[in-house]
């Protein structure tokens, strides 16, 4: 069994930029998720509109389209991509101890968009964090994970369990 290669780094170990111009272009999609615990007196803030500092959904949604379109500046190495969408979703937890957030990010290009849907559900949490820390400054951010992908060369991949 081979041990995986690192695609950032070139024979001599340096760091460097991946090449995709002589990939094809391909239909890709990937989709993260992640969570924010907080106090049942802080969700209810949220989800009855009481929050100070306004709609904290509606502000969280578009941070986090807004990272996934600028990843590549946040991210040394990501390639500028061509979103075609971004579509994210915010969910209270079943048992009231804080928000899901899942964010799907798609294009058709030479490389996949699982940062830019990773970036995207970090900054929308961020978001949510710093709209709600003067209510609630022991909220916890994550796991913050990759979901499932699809298109290039990996084709499918999904997470289970």
């Amino acid at each position: 069994m081979t041990a995986p290669q690192l695609s950032h780094l070139n024979a001599a170990g340096e760091v460097h930029m991946v090449e995709v111009g002589d990939r094809p272009a391909t239909a890709r999609q990937a989709t993260a998720e992640g969570f924010i615990s907080m106090e049942a007196a802080t969700l209810a803030l949220v989800l009855e509109g009481r929050a100070p500092k306004g709609d904290v959904l509606a502000v969280a949604r578009v941070a986090a389209i807004q990272a996934a379109k600028r990843t590549w500046e946040l991210i040394p190495l990501c390639h500028p991509i061509a979103l075609s969408g971004v579509s994210v979703q915010l969910e209270p937890a079943a048992d009231g101890s804080g928000l899901h957030l899942t964010a799907t990010a798609r294009t058709t290009g030479p490389t996949g968009v699982e940062m830019e849907a990773l970036t995207a559900v970090q900054v929308g949490l961020l978001t949510l964090y710093d709209m709600l820390k003067s209510a609630d400054p022991a909220m916890t951010i994550g796991p913050v994970r990759l979901l499932a992908k699809s298109g290039g060369r990996g084709g499918e991949w999904q997470r289970h369990g």
